[in-house]
């Protein structure tokens, strides 16, 4: 017997036919001897539908008042899917964040979960009931509700899981698994069967979509066994584990790419110990996150560095007057370039550690489809690079098939 926790995505509830199939693979595990607790989305389209409802009311909704409105798409599939599970001939109960006791912060549409009391899910499951936890949802301490930000019911089924002690948490989702890079821009992609936590957080971080960063983090940090799979199959998935030595085997695992940022190139600032300090102290204070950064001598004066680093293109409009003021007015840039039509291109992959020349393989391999390099990002496990966004998918398949990840070997 081991404690399941199940999280099924608003695509596999998508309809009433698809609860249905929800419920029954619940019930599945249930009667395998498994205790289940089920972490549901809204179903698929309605969180737009009902920002889109608040935004026909008012250009800038209050944030309150929309953790409020959007919340109750989870509490909708809650309830069917618990109403689908009695149909079936099991017992269910359907429980909400606030009941749940998913204590977050108050930052609305945004909220960071705190603490989680697993006391009334454990006294649910304790009575043979199926546990349907709403997902993407909490309460703050002053007794609001909150949410948690796109892909939130992820981070709502790990951290539930990491709460009751759970042995695995099941990701159920439209794919079967993890693959080593979008089988949409690369047909010779292929499914990973094992993945390490650490792999798994950067290639999410980078643009991979099977799940979100904040999920990824509390696994690793709790040791939660995460089981990516399909809803429409009982075929295995991709597991994300702790790392082991087959892992490390693979010098690179995936590809990963980022169409979401845009480069900012400051030229002409005054070189001094302080100036990176300056200027990004002041980019955070003003709340805009910066990705990657580069920096070197300007082709103006000898005194001048030029600084290039990018932010998520969906906040370059609101950065760019904030930007212009620190750079310009503050300190003395000569001119502030934009470039939207960029794109991140990554290779991760934790047996980077151990072997020399994955870089220059790496640039070898653009360089070989006539792609120009924009700038270069590197950590422990992985190395990112800016490329004009026309190369985006020339360059996935490019490195994809170099590193030989079509021919991946099983773990």
């Amino acid at each position: 017997m081991a404690l399941v926790v199940q999280k099924f995505g608003g695509t596999s509830v998508g309809s009433i036919e698809r609860i249905r199939s929800v419920a029954r693979r619940c019930l599945a595990a249930q009667r395998r001897g498994d205790d289940v607790v089920v972490i549901v989305s809204a179903m698929s389209g309605e969180t737009n539908r009902l920002l889109g409802l608040a935004h026909q009311l008012t250009t800038v909704p209050d944030a309150r008042e929309m953790d409020a409105l959007a919340a109750t798409g989870e509490q909708v599939a809650a309830a069917l899917t618990a109403l689908a599970i009695q149909a079936e001939g099991g017992r269910a109960r359907s429980l909400l964040g606030h009941q749940v006791r998913i204590r977050t912060d108050g930052a609305f549409t945004k909220a960071r979960i705190q603490a989680i009391d697993g006391t009334k899910i454990a006294s649910t499951v304790a009575a043979g009931e199926i546990a349907v936890v709403a997902g993407f949802q909490g309460v703050s301490e002053s007794g609001d509700i909150t949410t948690l930000g796109r892909g939130g019911s992820d981070t709502s089924a790990v951290a539930i899981a990491a709460a009751i002690g759970a042995d695995a948490c099941e990701i159920y989702t439209d794919v079967d698994g993890v693959y080593t890079t979008d089988p949409n821009v690369c047909p010779s992609a292929t499914k990973i069967d094992r993945i390490s936590f650490e792999e798994m957080l950067e290639l999410a971080s980078l643009g991979a979509k099977v799940l979100q960063i904040r999920s990824v983090e509390i696994a690793m940090k709790y040791g939660v066994p995460i089981h990516v799979r399909s809803s429409f199959s009982d075929a295995e998935g991709t597991w994300v584990t702790a790392e082991d030595q087959s892992l490390e085997r693979v010098v690179v695992a995936g590809v990963a790419y980022d169409k979401s940022e845009a480069r900012v190139a400051v030229i002409g600032l005054t070189d001094t110990p302080s100036t990176a300090a300056d200027l990004f102290g002041a980019i955070a204070d003003k709340n805009i996150a910066v990705d990657m950064i580069i920096q070197g001598a300007s082709r103006g004066a000898q005194d001048e560095t030029d600084i290039t680093f990018t932010i998520a293109r969906s906040d370059l409009d609101r950065a760019k007057p904030e930007i212009e003021a620190i750079a310009r007015e503050r300190l003395g840039a000569r001119e502030v370039r934009y470039d939207s039509a960029i794109a991140k291109v990554s290779i991760v992959g934790l047996g980077m550690r151990s072997h020399a020349g994955v870089a220059a393989k790496m640039f070898r391999l653009l360089a070989d489809e006539g792609i120009p390099i924009q700038a270069i990002s590197t950590s422990e496990i992985k190395i990112s690079c800016l490329v004009a966004v026309k190369y985006t998918e020339l360059a996935v398949r490019a490195l994809h098939d170099g590193f030989g990840l079509g021919e991946r070997p099983k773990t």
